[in-house]
């Protein structure tokens, strides 16, 4: 999992998600109450498996030798109230942080939209970092929704996900999408995808795109 965490970290920078040293992933290490997160305030070209660190589901360290992310007390929270996400990604990516400085959701005018979010990109309530307070506001935000991106307000991208991988995904499309509507906006009011239609699209893509293993 350390070098699982530390390779998606790659990604974030790949996609344009992050700057400087903002931004995080972090990984559920499965039998475990335990999780893998970047380390606070090292620059991505300095990640390795070996400076991951190690928390409880409380936050606290248990190994590495860095003082883990500063929003880890976020993570811990989800992970603690959501034990099916096994991935919680953070990031300051431009367009979806421009939505969330005006605490207005993502709406659903795009089919890769549909696919992926099964309807809107919701917005979560504004919190201060440093405790759990994020955490509360992300789980009470995607209990219940199909979304696995919350815009928190005035802050930025918090995504989850079965593993780190699908909740680096979902980080990468919610950027796409944010960039697409806000363009869409600049030449009129996007069309909206009717509900219907909408749970047809998120059924197929969940249930049928891709390749299945072989029963």
């Amino acid at each position: 999992m350390r070098k699982t965490v530390c390779d998606l970290h790659a990604e974030l920078v790949r996609n344009n998600l992050v700057a400087w040293t903002a931004g995080n992933v972090s990984g559920r290490i499965l039998g475990e109450d335990l999780f893998v997160i970047k380390p606070s305030g090292v620059s991505y070209d300095e990640l390795t498996p070996e400076n991951m660190v190690v928390c409880d589901l409380d936050g606290n360290l248990v190994e590495g030798e860095h003082a883990p992310s500063s929003d880890t007390a976020a993570h811990a929270y989800v992970y603690r109230a959501m034990p099916e996400v096994g991935g919680v990604v953070h990031t300051h990516s431009t367009y979806a942080t421009a939505w969330a400085s005006r605490g207005e959701a993502i709406p659903c005018v795009l089919t890769a939209m549909a696919d992926e979010f099964g309807g809107e990109i919701p917005v979560g309530p504004f919190a201060l970092i440093g405790d759990d307070s994020i955490g509360q506001g992300i789980v009470k935000t995607l209990k219940g929704h199909r979304s696995p991106a919350v815009l928190m307000q005035n802050h930025g991208v918090f995504s989850i996900g079965p593993t780190p991988k699908a909740a680096v995904k979902a980080a990468v499309m919610c950027e796409d999408v944010a960039r697409t509507v806000h363009v869409a906006r600049q030449l009129g009011e996007p069309l909206a995808i009717p509900q219907d239609d909408i749970d047809r699209l998120y059924d197929r893509y969940q249930n049928v795109y891709g390749q299945r293993s072989p029963r």
